[in-house]
């Protein structure tokens, strides 16, 4: 029993060794070569992304100018009223905490 056992084991790998070697997978194609008509795509993507660009870098200024000018108001505010105590978030955020449900073990 054992002998047959070594019989299909050898048998089986010289089977499988031949499938490897014919499986190999096919060289692949060559780049294909340079077509003028594409570049019309290719100028057109480049033009509608620098559009994008530049609606983007728009958006970025108009934001940034109105974040200038909240910062602004922000510090007129503190110079007409220099005794108003603004909270910070920080602050607010550590008015805010919920005491602990289990206490720690003091060691």
């Amino acid at each position: 029993m054992a002998d047959e056992d070594q019989r299909k084991h050898q048998s089986s790998l010289p089977a499988a060794a031949s499938t490897t070697s014919d499986s190999r997978p096919p060289p692949p194609n060559p780049p294909p070569l340079f077509d003028p008509s594409r570049m019309i795509g290719i100028i057109r993507r480049k033009a509608l992304i620098k559009d994008l660009a530049a609606l983007y870098h728009a958006e970025c200024l108009a934001s940034c100018q109105e974040l200038l000018q909240l910062q602004n108001k922000w510090e007129e505010v503190r110079h007409v009223q220099p005794h108003v105590d603004f909270k910070t978030p920080e602050d607010s955020r550590k008015e805010t905490l919920r005491p602990r449900k289990r206490a720690k073990k003091t060691r």
